[in-house]
């Protein structure tokens, strides 16, 4: 099996709308929306995600009888890179609110030269994996590394039984690097695939840093 790309903007909806809000430089000034606007595009991926998990019956009692309804089979554990997929990850347990939630946390070691880094995971807080489905998210695929780096991290809770990649902009050569590491069966979601990634690994035309945008410029 292949994995499956989901590109949530190829289609027209109003997904699109909260992803041009994102990328627009002007509207990135209110961090405040920023943070919603991608707290909005994770609800709606998760709704998308929601539709390919499992379901079963379960009769659910109303004030005037039973109602037989279809009902996820099981929450998937929703595991977000720091600190960037924060309001990312929230729009996933919105939706999926009973969800058991994995935290990663990821840096950069650049070098003399600016354009040479590592990346460090240097954090981890998670439940137990095994044989559970895992949506993997943080807004920005650039290398790919990071997220290839998170998931490696995550074996030592269990292997997954399935793997949802889930980002808000992804880059092209992003995408190849994970086809190239990950397992065949991970299904990966974005809302945009765009073609450049810079000598220092920013997505272009991308939307800048989104953790500096949700949360203030680091040192």
């Amino acid at each position: 099996m292949k994995h499956k790309i989901n590109n949530l903007g190829e289609q027209d909806s109003v997904f699109n709308q909260f992803m041009a809000e994102i990328r627009d430089a002007g509207v990135q000034t209110d961090s405040l929306r920023f943070r919603r606007n991608l707290e909005r595009v994770g609800e709606l991926i998760a709704y998308e995600i929601s539709k390919v998990l499992g379901y079963e019956r379960q009769a659910i009692t109303t004030p005037l009888g039973v109602s037989e309804c279809r009902v996820l089979a099981g929450q998937p554990v929703l595991a977000t890179i720091l600190r960037a997929g924060l309001p990312f990850h929230a729009g996933f347990l919105n939706y999926f609110d009973q969800a058991e939630n994995t935290f990663i946390s990821a840096y950069r070691i650049h070098h003399n030269d600016e354009d040479d880094f590592d990346v460090e995971i240097e954090y981890l807080s998670s439940p137990d994996l095994e044989g559970k489905t895992v949506i993997l998210c943080d807004p920005m695929l650039a290398t790919g590394s990071s997220m290839v780096l998170a998931y490696r991290a995550l074996l030592a809770r269990g292997k997954p039984r399935h793997l949802h990649i889930a980002t808000v902009i992804a880059s092209a050569q992003g995408i190849g690097f994970l086809k190239k590491h990950l397992p065949s069966e991970t299904t990966i979601w974005t809302g945009a695939i765009d073609a450049e990634l810079t000598p220092r690994s920013y997505i272009v035309p991308g939307l800048g840093d989104a953790g500096d945008l949700a949360y203030g410029s680091k040192k």
